[in-house]
């Protein structure tokens, strides 16, 4: 009888634990009834349900009382947190901060408001943009032979290049008061996904300059003298723009390029004026061979104090933009990445520029990193998803078409099961591309930078694509992989390594942002705790650190 008693005394009190936490009630409130729970169970049941019940009671006033959880609890969490914590670079702290967060933050919490979600607005095309759609971007695609373009001529012709100059292609995003189209980003997925259904060098060539690039650069941090001096010239086509950021030994760790900017006194247009002396070698960089102005990202350093603060030498990574027609630059040979492309070298000695040349001028010194983790989060939503929506949709209409008619056996392979297996996932995997593109440019048309959100755009939708054209792939058999001109499949396959690999290489992609910057960003504590452990004022951080994490604790 007294084990069945102890036994229930037991099951009471973890029955009462479990529902203080499923109810969420706070930290007062739910000590009170553990203690309340604990006792009445020894007075009314039995004495030795305080075999669990004293541990409750004890853990519960601590709880209660501030200096004792401070001391007990708080204290000791903090010294191994903060000593098990590797230190954080300016740079590592940048790309965390960096970004804004949309709809992503509410699936990252596990609790999303839908109808939050059904009120965001429906993305749609202006009169305006729909008529380039119709008009321009159907023209492009009519002068457009990506089988004579891959190769034989690998390069877009003449007369397309200048269409594209001529008609805005390459200043979507530019505003209207400076020559631009100023397109949402709905239009902008819309326009490249159409260019890519004809052509990926087209695509590619025309989605650089509105993703990552000076443009997107200039628009956000640029100096009125710097948006007035190439804005116009970027959105007429007059100026071809390229964005140096990788080096040979640093892909996906840009914090770690070697390329560096000294600030000192030099020579420019006879005046002897403060400046860099920059040292850089560039590599696999879109549009280098036919740029007229190059973007860098380098590490800057100030180890004379001109800048103005002497305590400070290293600034870290910092944006600049030079003519690609000044002395000392020297744009290389094209790469081959396997796509016809413009993409090659770039590369610098000893180079010196003045220090307006900085994006946004001196005061954006070491600020390099946030801005390009910024701009580059909107771009990778829109441009790579927007390609492999194209060739979900297009291995749609294709693939589909081919298993109708092609026979074997006296029988459309469409009919074969393992062939509707291929086909549906297509179907299915188009749609949700689609309904991807709707999303995220929703998020965009929001304002602010989602990085997560976009971080997630780019890795879903390349793998995805991956996938469908792997179906394709196997549905379209000798016919995919015999070259030729009809073969519609080929060129697309021979692509998916450029689309899972730039702008974040996948892996990482999916490690460092997806669940890294998103668990700290989507986190309502997580980011903050991280600061606390990393502060130097130990006292002060201890005291927000033990507020922050009985939130935490009772969040989880």
């Amino acid at each position: 009888m007294t084990l069945v008693l102890i036994l229930l005394s037991l099951l009471i009190q973890f029955v009462v634990l479990w529902a203080i936490f499923y109810f969420e009630l706070n930290r007062k409130i739910g000590s009170i009834v553990a203690i309340a729970t604990a006792i009445l169970c020894a007075i009314f049941i039995t004495p030795w349900s305080f075999v669990v019940g004293i541990p409750i009671i004890l853990m519960s006033i601590i709880l209660l009382v501030a200096p004792l959880r401070e001391a007990l609890i708080a204290k000791p969490a903090f010294n191994i947190l903060s000593k098990a914590m590797p230190s954080m670079s300016i740079t590592e702290r940048e790309a965390l901060e960096a970004g804004t967060s949309w709809w992503e933050k509410e699936l990252f919490m596990g609790a999303p408001d839908w109808q939050k979600f059904d009120q965001y607005p429906y993305p749609k095309l202006s009169v305006e943009e729909q008529s380039f759609v119709d008009n321009e971007v159907q023209q492009l695609c009519a002068m457009l032979d990506e089988w004579k373009i891959h190769h034989k001529d690998k390069n877009l012709p003449p007369e397309v290049w200048q269409f594209i100059k001529d008609k805005g292609f390459l200043g979507l995003i530019i505003p209207k008061s400076f020559g631009g189209k100023e397109f949402s980003a709905f239009a902008q997925s819309r326009i490249m996904s159409k260019i890519a259904s004809r052509s990926l060098t087209a695509a590619v060539s025309c989605m650089v300059p509105n993703s990552l690039g000076p443009g997107e650069l200039l628009l956000h941090y640029g100096t009125t003298a710097q948006k007035q001096r190439y804005l116009p010239g970027l959105a007429n086509g007059t100026e071809i723009p390229c964005f140096g950021l990788t080096s040979p030994e640093a892909g996906s760790d840009a914090g770690a390029i070697p390329d560096t900017g000294i600030v000192c006194y030099g020579s420019y247009q006879g005046q002897e004026v403060l400046g860099l002396k920059m040292n850089f070698s560039k590599r696999w960089i879109t549009l280098a061979p036919i740029a007229t102005v190059i973007g860098l990202a380098f590490k800057l350093y100030d180890p004379d104090g001109l800048l103005g603060d002497k305590s400070k030498s290293e600034y870290g990574i910092t944006c600049a933009l030079i003519p690609a027609s000044h002395e000392g630059i020297k744009i290389g040979a094209r790469h081959n990445p396997g796509a016809p492309f413009m993409n090659g070298t770039v590369e610098g000695t000893d180079i010196f520029i003045p220090i307006d040349r900085i994006i946004g001028g001196q005061q954006n010194a070491g600020k390099g990193w946030r801005m390009l983790m910024e701009c580059l989060g909107v771009g990778r939503g829109i441009s790579l998803p927007a390609l492999a929506t194209a060739a979900g949709e297009m291995s749609y209409l294709l693939v589909g078409a081919f298993a109708s008619v092609r026979q074997q056996f006296k029988v459309s392979v469409g009919h074969f099961e393992g062939v509707q297996e291929a086909t549906s996932d297509i179907a299915s995997d188009a749609y949700m591309l689609e309904s991807f593109r709707y999303m995220v440019t929703c998020g965009l048309n929001q304002g602010g930078t989602p990085a997560v959100m976009t971080a997630m755009a780019k890795y879903y939708a390349t793998e995805t694509m991956r996938k469908v054209i792997n179906h394709g792939m196997d549905v379209v058999g000798g016919r995919a992989i015999q070259l030729g001109p009809r073969n519609f499949l080929a060129l697309t396959y021979q692509s998916i390594p450029v689309a899972i690999t730039v702008e974040g290489a996948n892996i990482l992609t999916r490690s460092l942002m997806i669940f890294g910057q998103g668990s700290m960003r989507c986190h309502p504590y997580l980011f903050e705790e991280l600061q606390l452990l990393q502060s130097d004022d130990k006292a002060s951080a201890l005291k927000k650190f033990n507020t922050l994490l009985f939130k935490h604790l009772a969040y989880t």
